[in-house]
């Protein structure tokens, strides 16, 4: 799978986790130089608190459009250490 922004691939994974029809992509997956970290946060009732990255790709920023759960309710377990995208990244099958 592929996450493509601003018409650039920003994380690759053949082993992503799908979740609520998200795909979760491991954090090695991601290319680190577009991601920054903010600081908004939200929270699920069966996943836990929610922590944000914008991307910013050849001077265009995707805010908050990249979210994990750094510490993930038991229930979520296999999404720890993972990435899912949203507003306007597309995940495709590479």
């Amino acid at each position: 799978m592929q996450a493509i922004w601003n018409d650039v691939v920003i994380a690759e994974s053949d082993n992503t986790v799908v979740v609520e029809g998200n795909h979760y992509f491991p954090f090695d997956s991601i290319k680190k130089e577009y991601f920054q970290k903010t600081d908004l946060t939200t929270f699920c009732g069966w996943k836990g608190m929610a922590n944000y990255y914008s991307v910013t790709v050849n001077g265009k920023t995707n805010k908050d459009c990249a979210w994990y759960y750094e510490q993930p309710n038991d229930a979520a377990m296999k999404i720890k250490g993972m990435v899912a995208f949203w507003n306007g990244v597309k995940v495709v099958n590479s």
